[in-house]
């Protein structure tokens, strides 16, 4: 591979009679969320066409940061060696105000988890190992130089894979126009998606103003696999620039517009390349020698469908939803998608379950994104302040940062880490200190040394139940209904010691089962009186009925970091709302006037008073 991955799939043309077929499941778009769902049904037992109008991988580096739960995905489809092995693995990053460091972060790194927490490689290596992967798959019919054009559902004459619909997809192929009918279409042709359009659905949500060039270079140097930020650097004044490294001496360079720079002028190839040189020579590189791979323009956007589930099509990734780029949830997101789509489509396809289970998936995936934002919205606000008031509170705050830590909240990118499904309908099981664990967690590939192995590998891909030598055959009798309900995935039951489940945050003596993709699905007491039967077929039809609510919650709580929010987005909002410069200088000695009234320290005003007078 070279730096510009151009790794191709020619369209072949699909056997005789294909046309004429109706088909179980279509996936349309190979991207990473498409690739991985599709590969994920096949290996399932279900046979797949995939559509896409590219022939090649995407270009450039796009998303580049894969999570440790994206590499755990990733596993499951058999991919996730080829991607850690060729990527740059790394676990921290600094941010700094000018030439001052502000923020240094470290991501969770404990030896118990097989995998690491981030790693670095292009999204069209990516692409190309799942391609190359789905292809070797008897069960996958992969159609490339093919864009779908017109979508239309009609009902069948009887139930056909699971679905009493039909969808006809027009798709204009290189031999012509034809119709592919399927039983259940995954959309998943990105943010500019032919399949929502022809549906007439639309991404709701919020676009930010602030813009960013985005850019490969190829520079030999040996600067750690770290990622780096500067805010209002030297080289690029009020501006934020970020730094990534990748395999082969590859960087990724971020670098935001002002609001008075023209987007056509910088996306020159002459007008970035000095941008870029300004900021190495800035950061001491002055003799460095570079060349630029490809670049692009971006925007942060906030966007998502109200229901990924649309009849017979479910939305996945950038079809489904768009979240900014600063925290790397992107593409993360999509795998995370995909891997629950996958087995709760296959589930639906094969007999299973009931068509209602695919809800579940439109409910989850919704939440998941709004989990998502939750945590991404404050780093965008302060990345790429769009008004007034949010990027004069962000002056205000980035000088402070090194006399107050806390306000460093503010600064931290809150990397991607696995979504929860805490309160989907098909959880069961008593939530709570008493197991440790909660309906809905995300339980990490972890080495357990009493059992002599990882959790993945003395698993397999299906359902797991985790019991104890007091409960296992409740552990037993719960696999066995699952693996009956579900069987195209299975379910494996282990017999773990007190030292292992620690290690999976489970606590007592309590039952957990945990799903395909690595989410918790049910927690059962040591008493449990309900038949396991009755619980796995609850999953299957999409509700389980459960006696216990679990809360969800978009992030946790942590009241000094709350507290320091609070305060800036109220400040950055009443600047906005203020008509003139008079009226924000009121706001502002009005809110100084009533927070200082309400502090018992006089001495602690002056003081805060003082040093904001040195920060100016």
């Amino acid at each position: 591979m070279s730096a510009l991955n151009s790794f191709s799939v020619p369209h072949t043309p699909p056997a005789p009679g294909f046309w004429d077929e109706v088909h179980a499941v279509t996936v349309v778009g190979g991207g990473p969320g498409g690739l991985a769902t599709a590969l994920g049904l096949v290996k399932r037992g279900v046979p797949v066409v995939l559509v896409e109008a590219r022939d090649t991988v995407s270009v450039g580096s796009r998303a580049i940061c894969t999570s440790r739960h994206s590499l755990e995905i990733l596993d499951r489809l058999g991919v996730g060696d080829r991607v850690q092995d060729r990527s740059l693995v790394w676990d921290r990053g600094k941010s700094f105000y000018r030439d001052q460091q502000v923020l240094e972060f470290v991501m969770p790194n404990d030896e118990k988890f097989v995998r690491p927490p981030m790693v670095n490689l292009s999204q069209a290596d990516v692409e190309q190992y799942l391609y190359e992967a789905l292809l070797a798959e008897e069960l996958a019919t992969v159609l490339t130089s093919c864009e779908v054009t017109g979508v239309r559902e009609r009902p069948a004459d009887a139930p056909v894979n699971g679905s009493d619909r039909l969808v006809e997809l027009s798709v204009a192929t290189p031999d012509g126009e034809r119709t592919l009918t399927t039983s259940w279409v995954a959309a998943a042709d990105g943010a500019r998606s032919a399949v929502r359009r022809s549906l007439g659905l639309r991404l709701e949500g919020t676009s930010y103003e602030g813009r960013y060039v985005i850019a490969d270079i190829k520079w030999v140097n040996d600067w750690p696999t770290e990622r780096f930020v500067w805010f209002d650097p030297e080289s690029n004044r009020g501006s934020t620039i970020i730094m990534h490294k990748q395999p082969d001496d590859i960087w990724r360079i971020d670098y935001q517009l002002r609001d008075e720079d023209d987007a056509e002028h910088e996306q020159r190839p002459e007008v970035i390349r000095a941008r870029i040189t300004e900021h190495l020579e800035w950061l001491g590189e002055k003799d460095a020698q570079w060349e630029m791979v490809w670049s692009s323009l971006y925007s942060a956007r906030a966007l998502a469908l109200e229901s990924f589930r649309h009849g017979s099509v479910l939305f996945v990734g950038d079809a489904a939803h768009l979240v900014p780029i600063f925290g790397v949830r992107g593409m993360n997101s999509g795998l995370e998608d995909a891997a629950t789509a996958a087995w709760q489509l296959a589930a639906v396809v094969t007999g299973s379950a009931d068509a209602a289970l695919l809800d579940d998936y439109a409910a989850e995936r919704r939440y998941a994104w709004e989990q998502n934002i939750s945590n991404a919205t404050l780093s965008t606000l302060f990345m790429t302040p769009g008004s007034f008031g949010y990027k004069a509170s962000r002056e205000a705050v980035l000088p402070l940062i090194g006399f107050r830590p806390e306000l460093r909240h503010l600064v931290d990118p809150r990397q991607s880490s696995a979504t929860h499904a805490r309160g989907a309908a098909i959880n069961w099981g008593t939530p709570g200190a008493q197991a440790g664990v909660h309906p809905g967690d995300p339980v990490a590939d972890t080495r357990l040394p009493d059992l002599g192995s990882t959790l993945y590998h003395a698993t397999g891909p299906g359902f797991t139940v985790i019991g104890t030598p007091a409960t296992a055959g409740l552990a037993r009798r719960t696999a066995e209904a699952f693996a009956a309900q579900f069987p195209a995935e299975g379910a494996t039951a282990l017999e773990l010691s007190a030292a292992d489940r620690g290690l999976l945050g489970i606590e007592g003596e309590h039952v957990v089962v945990v799903r395909p993709e690595g989410l918790v699905v049910a927690v059962l007491a040591p008493e449990e009186t309900t038949d396991p039967a009755t619980i796995a077929a609850g999953v299957a039809a999409g509700r389980t009925g459960s006696r216990h609510v679990t809360e969800r919650r978009t992030r946790t709580p942590d009241p000094e970091a709350e507290t320091v929010e609070t305060v800036w987005r109220g400040i950055s909002e009443g600047l906005d709302a203020a008509e003139d410069d008079a009226g924000r200088i009121a706001f502002l000695a009005k809110a100084v006037l009533l927070l200082a009234m309400n502090h018992p320290e006089p001495a602690a005003i002056q003081e805060a008073l003082d040093l904001a007078a040195q920060q100016r």
